[in-house]
């Protein structure tokens, strides 16, 4: 514990002001909810202060006691100190204005997919009350298929991993969006041990970064499951069982959301053959693609 810091900074105001030149010095990285330090810093404090995420301005110039001070130094060296996701030291994390608990058995939820689906997909879905079974794949806390249970009001939605603990996670959010009814958890290997049904839609965040990648990763990323990341020699690796099988579950007219980060190249080498729509988000262009069940049959 910084005792200077503690005895010499006194409002919000202040510790912000310390929190983000100790961000900066140190070169953090950011990707995990926020992508700056002052978006990181101010999310940190006032979930520790336990005041409203949203509301900064009222609050800049309030005086702090000194215990609030030292919970507010302490998450700030934790983060400096261990390099950990901010999720994980707030054990939650905001995607679409939805909160989801997290812990390092997922990675923290960031998926841009959650953009399409709080729009249910639309154009590409003409009616979101008519579909009948969503499929989540590599489903890590259980945000996607959380957002596509309420984006398709009457589906019921499967949300499969193969790891156990991320499973613990995804429950844990599926009972807190009280959602136990409509989504159900799967332990599988893609699709190897999921009982046969027919969706209408596919939406998958796989391990997708390729080996290079992964040696290089910042330390944040790092505290993350290996296996959510890592997706071989050129990111593809679960990808291509993934469009290999994919078919089998697909109902007629139904259709695949992929996401494939920072992959583009290296998707577009594997697989000359295929010409996926890209559907793009706020912030991303060719990281998502769909591919609809005739165009993976043919």
């Amino acid at each position: 514990m910084n005792n200077a810091a503690l005895n010499e900074l006194h409002t919000l105001r202040d510790l912000l002001r310390y929190a983000v030149s100790r961000f900066n010095a140190a070169q953090l990285s950011f990707g995990h909810g926020s992508d700056n330090a002052w978006d990181e810093a101010v999310y940190l404090l006032l979930h520790v202060l336990h005041l409203p995420l949203d509301t900064l301005e009222p609050f800049l110039d309030a005086r702090l006691t000194s215990e609030e001070k030292k919970r507010c130094l302490e998450i700030v060296e934790r983060r400096l100190d261990e390099r950990v996701p901010a999720a994980y030291l707030t054990g939650e994390a905001w995607l679409q204005g939805h909160r989801f608990a997290v812990d390092p058995r997922v990675i923290v939820p960031r998926s841009p997919i959650s953009e399409l689906l709080v729009e249910a997909l639309q154009p590409w879905i003409a009616d979101p009350d008519e579909v009948d079974y969503v499929l989540d794949l590599c489903t890590g806390s259980g945000c996607l298929a959380i957002l596509a249970a309420l984006a398709f009001p009457n589906a019921q939605v499967d949300a499969v991993d193969l790891s156990e603990h991320a499973l613990e996670v995804a429950d844990l959010n599926i009972e807190q969006f009280g959602l136990d009814g409509r989504v159900a958890t799967h332990r599988s290997d893609l699709f190897d041990q999921l009982p046969q049904c027919l969706y209408q839609l596919i939406v998958c965040n796989p391990p997708y970064v390729n080996d290079h990648s992964m040696e290089s990763l910042p330390p944040e990323y790092r505290h993350e499951p290996t296996m959510a990341l890592a997706g071989g020699d050129d990111g593809m690796d679960i990808v291509r069982r993934l469009l290999r099988d994919a078919p089998r579950f697909l109902d007629e007219g139904g259709v695949l959301v992929l996401e494939i980060g920072n992959e583009y190249e290296n998707f577009v080498n594997a697989f000359p053959e295929l010409e996926p729509v890209w559907l793009s988000t706020a912030n991303t262009e060719d990281q998502i693609l769909m591919l609809t069940r005739e165009q993976l049959a043919s």
